[in-house]
């Protein structure tokens, strides 16, 4: 069902992303790593469990393993691992191989990394490529005391000695992923080697029309065209917005209770994650409600920021810029900077 709120497992659940799923598979059949890209609410998530549900592979949620403790410990990761083992189990008797995956059974601060990822390798060399799947990636940056190179070097021996398995990484901070990853960095641990590439993008607006009708169609209720346009033009083409709205328009059965029920839920979720920017800097936020109040040049934000009392250097405010770039929350062009998402202008500009 289309306006279903939980993320979808099913690749026929999921509007309009065939071609997401094509060069998703092309790009795991060519690299042993894919980059699963795109902004908050896009999609992603759906389009990487309808793809495991295909395919032999296990899903690691690397925000939720961060939102613990703050950190990730790789006993945090192993025990994660470790919680799959049902899983693997069913792809071992899918493809009616014996297992004897010894990390499966003892305690995570005995196991060493390198040996799990071996041992996903033989699994993969009996059936087919196995997966091992992160999403939100950017968080395994906080991974161990040295910023996640451990990680990133295992990745690398992945990479380089470990023909039958797959990594996948998503990530909505994609400047963040770039960096933490530095294919292009001779620093990094994988400097050189070149992944895949998919990004998801949000649809159109015809597509977004398409998406709202074809909601509405499943469940039999019929909704003025009218209402479609408005919804459109308010969330844009974000799917994880317009599964919102189609889910409180059914509730409320009138477009402005709907739109208002619809940006009261999408107000909680996006201050929720606009604390956690602030923990980082108090500055951020003036920086987004600064955009989205239209004050979109550079020296617009900057003496938006001195009027709330928050004068800022030249240099601290380049890079607070930028690290909002490479976290998707801002986009910039022509000199002018515009929030990636609509709801979040919105909820800020009020």
């Amino acid at each position: 069902m289309l306006f279903d709120l939980r993320p979808k497992d099913k690749r026929e659940e999921i509007f309009d992303r065939e071609r997401e799923f094509k060069e998703l598979e092309k790009s795991v059949e060519r690299y042993p790593l894919t980059l699963l890209l795109g902004i908050r609410r896009v999609g992603k998530s759906s389009i990487l469990r309808a793809y495991l549900n295909e395919n032999p592979g296990i899903l690691i949620d690397c925000r939720e393993l961060y939102a613990e403790r703050g950190h990730i410990t790789k006993e945090d990761l192993i025990r994660e691992l470790q919680s799959k083992g049902s899983l693997i189990q069913r792809v071992s008797s899918r493809f009616k191989v014996k297992l004897n995956m010894r990390f499966l059974e003892v305690e995570p601060r005995e196991v060493p990394l390198r040996d799990v990822f071996r041992e996903l390798n033989e699994l993969g060399g009996k059936t087919e490529k196995f997966i091992i799947a992160f999403d939100e990636a950017q968080y395994l940056r906080f991974y161990g005391s040295r910023g996640g190179k451990e990680l990133l070097a295992l990745f690398a021996h992945a990479y380089d000695s470990l023909p039958n398995l797959r990594i996948i990484l998503t990530g909505s901070e994609v400047g963040l992923l770039h960096d933490f990853l530095g294919i292009n960095d001779y620093e990094s641990p994988l400097y050189g080697r070149i992944g895949g590439e998919v990004y998801v993008k949000p649809f159109d607006e015809e597509t977004s029309r398409a998406f709202l009708r074809a909601g509405f169609e499943e469940t039999g209720i019929k909704v003025p065209a009218e209402d479609i346009e408005r919804a459109v033009s308010v969330l844009d083409g974000i799917p994880g917005w317009l599964v919102l709205f189609g889910v409180k328009y059914l509730e409320k059965r009138d477009f402005d209770n709907a739109l208002k029920a619809s940006l009261e839920v999408a107000k909680a979720l996006v201050l929720g994650e606009i604390s956690e920017l602030e923990r980082r800097s108090r500055r951020y936020i003036q920086i987004l409600r600064a955009i989205a109040l239209g004050y979109d040049r550079w020296g617009l934000i900057r003496d938006y920021l001195e009027v709330k009392g928050m004068k800022t250097p030249e240099p601290r405010l380049y890079e607070l810029l930028r690290n909002l770039e490479k976290m998707g929350w801002v986009e910039k062009e022509d000199g002018r900077y515009s929030l990636t998402d609509p709801v979040v202008r919105l909820i800020l500009s009020k």
